[in-house]
């Protein structure tokens, strides 16, 4: 039989009400997971700062993989393990510095991941902070050819098969900080998280992911439970060399094994998150779209108004009744408590 296979997406630095903090989307991937035989989907999911949780079945695919996945052009080669490359910012503090060092050698003895030697880039990275009229985060990055560099220095000369990015972040504004960590702003990171794992990714076609380097906030006792798994620690580290320990490799040509946008059954996002590329890419073909209405984002792009032709439900629990239909061929009319009768169609040409 088919593998049924899922793709869940919530877009990153948009302020979404699950999935826009530290792993709060992380039980949604977890039941999800439980529903198909695979799930697809994306590190602003997956990745919980010090927290994770390992699903066999999911696909740890970073954001622009997962568009060029969406548009067909790349496929998802599973694999059994990848050699994971460190990049470090030289703006990284030497304390701060060795904190991410022995991150990364706690989860090579602790959790038997397979890293590479490390890579201080040439120069500071100098990330920069922006956010847009809306209200959703984003950055840029000063110095991209000293991230490359460091890139293709763990590529060619220590093998590395995925990369790990430990950039030195600024300060956050006080006012947006203080609402993100009362659960009830915008993670000021997120957008220029994306924008440093993009490049990595589109450069050298390997899976990426990012941890920014932040100092140690003061304790806050009215801190939302949302953002509580960011204040456990010094480093963001962990979930994601875990998520890339076993980050599908991306090909350009069909094999035996591996994953194409074609083999998609259905995706579930945001309802007000229909505007990104990959949503757009799906929607040209015959996957089931599920739009969840109670994960309310600050993109406020809505199926209907761009011609995607979707199913709403109202939560992400609505969602995985209609996945388990879908996936045993149940009619979703048959489960409602009427059923319109079938009328007869005129064989006239």
């Amino acid at each position: 039989m088919k593998p049924y296979t899922v793709v869940l997406i919530i877009p990153t630095g948009i302020g979404a009400a699950i999935g826009g903090y530290a792993g709060d989307a992380l039980p949604v991937a977890r039941a999800i997971a439980q529903s198909c035989d695979r799930l697809i989907t994306h590190p602003n999911v997956l990745n919980g700062a010090q927290l994770y949780w390992p699903l066999p079945n999911a696909f740890y695919v970073e954001g622009y993989g997962l568009d060029q996945f969406a548009k067909g052009r790349w496929g998802l080669q599973s694999v059994h393990q990848n050699r994971i490359g460190l990049i470090l910012d030289r703006a990284i503090a030497p304390d701060l510095r060795l904190r991410h060092v022995q991150a990364a050698e706690g989860c090579r003895a602790t959790l038997g991941l397979n890293l590479t030697d490390y890579v201080v880039t040439d120069a500071p990275l100098d990330v920069e902070l922006r956010s847009s009229a809306s209200g959703a985060s984003w950055g840029t990055i000063g110095n991209t050819g000293s991230l490359l560099r460091a890139a293709e220095t763990l590529i060619q000369q220590a093998r590395a098969e995925a990369i790990a990015i430990v950039a030195r972040f600024p300060d956050v504004d006080s006012l947006a900080l203080e609402k993100y960590r009362h659960g009830c702003g915008v993670d000021p990171l997120a957008g220029a998280e994306a924008v440093i794992s993009h490049l990595i990714v589109r450069q050298f076609r390997i899976p990426a992911a990012h941890a920014p380097a932040l100092s140690p906030l003061p304790l806050d006792p009215l801190l939302s439970p949302k953002s509580a798994a960011e204040e456990i620690g010094y480093t963001f580290l962990p979930c994601v060399l875990v998520g890339l320990s076993r980050a599908p490799q991306f090909v350009t040509q069909p094999t035996h094994e591996s994953i194409w946008t074609d083999q998609v059954d259905a995706v579930i996002v945001p309802e007000s998150a229909c505007g990104g590329s990959a949503i757009l890419s799906f929607s040209q073909q015959k996957t089931l779209i599920i739009a969840v209405e109670n994960n309310q984002t600050m993109m406020r792009v809505s199926p209907e108004p761009i011609g995607i032709k979707s199913i709403k439900v109202h939560s992400y629990i609505e969602a995985l009744g209609l996945l388990v239909a879908h996936r045993a061929g149940i009619s979703f009319e048959s489960l409602n408590p009427s059923i319109c009768p079938l009328r007869c169609l005129s064989n006239v040409l």
